[in-house]
């Protein structure tokens, strides 16, 4: 944080100049991603963003874009991801995204079914020694390997604004319960995990996750829809609206184990207040199975046409609360925001603003995901993992802080609070990009 800090009180200091700094060839941009947690080790690494401008007549848009990320941790989880972006590859205008990512973790966030349904104790989490409630700090995670390949293509229908989508994509899960053994490996002993039973493995155990899902599996799928998009400027647009209705169809002839298809509808849209410096922005999104049975290891997804990503919950989607705090067959979101660019300037040749994006986020159940607690044993914490209620509303709120060099890099800084404390408490999250 303090190196953020520093770079924002350069920027304040430097000589505002001409804003209209055309760019041209090749830019890159990148942060580093450091961070330490006391399971999982200290976390080393970086990300990037490396675009090609051409010979800039096309500025602020950018011929290519390739989104590189790879980091480690000490004790094993790790991110590979490469996402390459262009409009430019393929003739006619036709986009196309690709994104091909192996990740590893070691302890991925797991609060059970259908939201307010599955309690969330942050008591049983707190390891403070005069915490009686306390087992484990990685009691309501599991372990999850994941190799995600996907290539989405979008191509125009009329003019420039209504498009056709198709793509096809491959995840490959496996799941685990957590490595107790190997996260306590080197630890010190005041700072070891009990060797207890996680919230995950109670669902095992009591059936509620079938035992053919337990280990996870393969689901291959394709996705097809409309967009309709009239964006001003795709890395933050001051004017537009960007719609689109998608399917996606996982058949058992695709090698899958469950079939399945779904239907996703997001709106945004983007509103100048005060030209090149205040505008108002809001997405809306149904995402929710029609057919089929999805196995649990595919209900963490929230679905566009240009990349997959983990939620409901999280810095995605809902940021303050826990990450994959809503997992259901049905849900819906709302994401509203404020977009402040209160300082301009070109440093060292590069165009350069700093911007402010107060937001409230929320999403809900909408169907649930078929689930038999009936036979649920859960004598240790006193039925305090059930609630069997319908969901509720889950807000989250807070501020944001944006650092974009040549429009498109844009250093991303959230953090955000939950509004109940069944969604955890708050979050703070370091990445790229404004979240829609």
């Amino acid at each position: 944080m303090k190196k953020l800090f520093f770079l924002v009180l350069i920027l304040t200091l430097a000589l505002v100049a001409e804003e209209n700094n055309v760019k041209t060839g090749w830019s890159f941009g990148g942060v580093p991603a450091i961070a330490y947690d006391t399971d999982t080790g200290f976390k080393y690494g970086a990300l990037a963003n490396i675009y090609n401008y051409g010979d800039g007549s096309t500025y602020p848009e950018y011929l290519y874009s390739i989104y590189v990320e790879w980091s480690r941790t000490t004790k094993g989880s790790g991110v590979n991801d490469i996402f390459f972006d262009s409009k430019h590859l393929l003739p006619k205008g036709m986009r196309v995204t690709a994104d091909l990512a192996y990740l590893t973790e070691q302890t991925l966030d797991f609060y059970g079914f259908n939201g307010y349904e599955a309690n969330f104790n942050s008591d049983f989490i707190d390891d403070d020694s005069n915490n009686p409630n306390y087992i484990s700090r990685v009691y309501y995670k599991h372990q999850r390997e994941l190799l995600k390949i996907t290539s989405d293509f979008q191509g125009h229908l009329y003019k420039n604004n209504l498009l056709w989508a198709g793509g096809f994509g491959h995840f490959g899960t496996d799941i685990s319960p957590v490595d107790i053994d190997e996260l306590n490996d080197g630890t010190d002993e005041s700072d070891m995990l009990p060797d207890t039973t996680t919230l995950f493995e109670k669902y095992v155990e009591n059936n509620i996750i079938p035992v053919d899902q337990v280990d996870g599996g393969n689901t291959n799928f394709v996705k097809f829809g409309l967009i309709y998009d009239t964006r001003d400027n795709q890395a933050n647009p001051m004017h537009g609206m960007w719609t689109e209705l998608l399917f996606v169809v996982a058949p058992s002839f695709f090698g899958n184990d469950y079939s399945y298809s779904q239907m996703i509808f997001t709106h945004r849209q983007y509103f100048t207040i005060l030209p090149k410096k205040l505008s108002f922005a809001y997405r809306l999104s149904y995402q929710g199975k029609l057919t089929g049975e999805m196995p649990f290891y595919m209900l963490p997804y929230i679905v566009s046409s240009y990349k997959t990503v983990d939620g409901l919950g999280g810095k995605k989607s809902i940021r303050g609360i826990l990450r994959n705090r809503i997992m259901s067959d049905g849900f819906a979101y709302g994401n509203f925001e404020f977009r402040w660019k209160f300082f301009r300037t070109v440093l060292f040749n590069q165009n350069l603003y700093l911007a402010l994006n107060p937001f409230v986020d929320m999403g809900i159940t909408v169907d649930k995901y078929d689930v038999n607690y009936d036979e649920y044993n859960d004598n240790d914490n006193n039925d305090n993992d059930i609630t069997k209620m319908d969901d509720e509303l889950h807000v989250g709120y807070g501020m944001g802080l944006r650092i974009a060099i040549n429009e498109n890099f844009i250093i991303a800084v959230d953090y955000g609070m939950a509004k109940d404390e069944r969604d955890g408490s708050s979050g703070l999250y370091i990445g790229l990009d404004y979240l829609f």
